[in-house]
């Protein structure tokens, strides 16, 4: 594999969860990857929640957008090494056939976007969702990919998805 992997997160609208993931893998995981996030049916918009959850990490969030999956699917398009759907909507819609074969898991995270009530509950909806993604994506960082052969990096994957 190369020595910069190129992670996508997918979520149908691509305004919270994936965005979040974005930038949480991009602070975490450099210099060796690079994390894109992109939506099956993009809102166009990133949610001002995500946004300042992301914030509050003291992550940047200059370049952040809502973007179609096409983006990824086209030939001149950054070649994926994994691929992770963070919402069960996406997990179950027929994604693009992705050049070079990238290894795929569900991590499902509750839409944070869709909770409704106080100011202090959206937050925490946010706020928790981005703890799930955190921890996640700290659990994916700490796998030996060098070391591992795909099988055993596809189970790993998959399990982390569980937590």
């Amino acid at each position: 594999m190369n020595t910069t992997y190129n992670v996508l997160f997918l979520c149908t609208g691509n305004s919270a969860r994936s965005i979040m993931a974005e930038a949480i893998f991009n602070q975490k995981g450099r210099p060796n990857f690079k994390a894109y996030s992109a939506g099956s049916r993009p809102g166009g918009r990133v949610n001002a929640h995500a946004i300042r959850q992301l914030e509050v990490a003291k992550l940047p969030t200059t370049g952040l957008r809502s973007k179609s999956w096409d983006e990824f699917a086209m030939p001149d398009a950054p070649k994926m090494n994994f691929v992770f759907t963070v919402c069960d909507n996406a997990a179950s819609e027929v994604c693009p056939v992705w050049p070079g074969q990238p290894m795929t898991a569900h991590w499902g995270v509750a839409d944070p976007a869709a909770v409704a009530g106080t100011p202090e509950q959206i937050e925490r909806a946010f706020r928790d969702a981005f703890v799930v993604l955190e921890r996640r994506i700290s659990l994916f960082l700490s796998l030996p990919l060098a070391s591992l052969n795909s099988l055993a990096i596809k189970q790993q994957i998959t399990e982390i998805g569980r937590r």
